[in-house]
């Protein structure tokens, strides 16, 4: 019966691994489209925000251009209205001098009194035509300034123009830009999923698929008990042989990953939920975990995996796999875990 059971275990295919590959894979792509998405959205509010404020200083600009305009039309007006009046009372004058000029010379009326009106008028005459001579100097004076205004409104509608359309390529740069960053990433995505998977497979070949040491999602996870003594942060004889396969495999990996690929290897540690005395070389989960995910990095940089390529991390027992509160899910959640990732 046992060699039957046997016989049908090696005849089951695992496809969970793949299962998970192929979801990690859909849900990165989901986060980094989203990424992407709240990118492409927070540079187009910026650049429209400036723009803008651009145009608003623009329309203020053309509306108290256009105050001021309106203001000097009236005063021209009111100029000009003057004028008017003030050339009807000069032709009035100059028709009374004219008749009495008739009269002094036709000798009807007093000569001296005649005289004396003709002088008169001729010195209201004066006056008029120099009071004329300055309204029609300051109507000259006005026409300039607003023929100035009218230049500086067509000026800034202009710049308004060239901005307006500055602003539309920018758009289309920016949603250009969108599409072919979402391009780019999607592809080094997948191009890096792929090398996982491949290290994975690896991984899982030259440590011979042991029960304590798994593939969860897109983490490959050692148990604790298989690298270090209860309690230490220190490799065990069997976690250092674990180990050179690993550094083995990682070197290997670099070798095909592409230059342009910024990957690092992971390394986190966690524990379980199980408080520590405080009387040890570590006060809490926290320190101990930290010094397991150290101590593996520095292993593997002794055994030639650059030290640029690995990072280390520890989350005490805040990042459990199983939330129950029994002895099996406490086994579980001690742990180290690797994942290869971009920097």
């Amino acid at each position: 019966m046992a060699l039957a059971r046997g016989r049908r275990s090696q005849r089951t295919v695992d496809y969970w691994p793949g299962f998970v590959d192929a979801l990690s894979t859909l849900l990165l792509a989901i986060m980094f489209l989203l990424s992407v998405f709240v990118l492409a959205q927070f540079l187009l509010s910026q650049e429209i925000t400036g723009r803008d404020q651009v145009l608003n200083r623009l329309n203020s600009q053309i509306n108290e251009l256009t105050q001021l305009l309106a203001l000097e039309q009236s005063s021209t007006q009111d100029l000009e209205d003057a004028l008017s009046n003030m050339r009807a009372s000069l032709s009035v004058a100059e028709s009374e001098r004219s008749r009495l000029e008739q009269l002094l010379a036709s000798g009807q009326g007093a000569g001296a009194e005649a005289e004396a009106r003709a002088g008169e008028l001729s010195g209201r005459l004066d006056d008029e035509r120099q009071i004329s001579q300055r309204a029609l100097s300051q109507v000259e004076l006005l026409n300039q300034q607003i023929a100035a205004l009218r230049s500086q409104i067509g000026a800034l509608e202009s710049a308004l123009e060239v901005s307006e359309a500055r602003d539309r390529d920018s758009n289309i740069k920016i949603a250009d830009l969108g599409r072919r960053l979402n391009v780019a990433l999607a592809q080094r995505v997948q191009e890096l999923n792929r090398y996982r998977s491949d290290f994975f497979g690896r991984l899982r070949e030259i440590l011979s698929d042991r029960e304590n040491i798994r593939i969860v999602g897109d983490r490959f996870v050692f148990q604790s008990e298989v690298l270090f003594p209860v309690g230490s942060e220190v490799i065990n004889d069997v976690g250092r042989d674990e180990m050179r396969k690993l550094a083995g495999a990682i070197l290997e990996l670099q070798r095909e990953i592409p230059p342009e690929i910024n990957w690092v290897l992971r390394v986190d540690g966690h524990t379980d939920n199980v408080p520590l005395s405080g009387t040890g070389r570590y006060r809490d989960n926290w320190e101990l975990s930290s010094a397991r995910s150290t101590s593996v990095v520095k292993f593997l940089i002794e055994n030639g995996v650059p030290a640029n390529r690995l990072v280390a991390a520890g989350f005490g027992e805040f990042q459990p796999l199983d939330e129950a509160d029994t002895p099996q899910a406490r086994d579980r959640n001690r742990r180290i875990e690797l994942k290869l990732t971009e920097r």
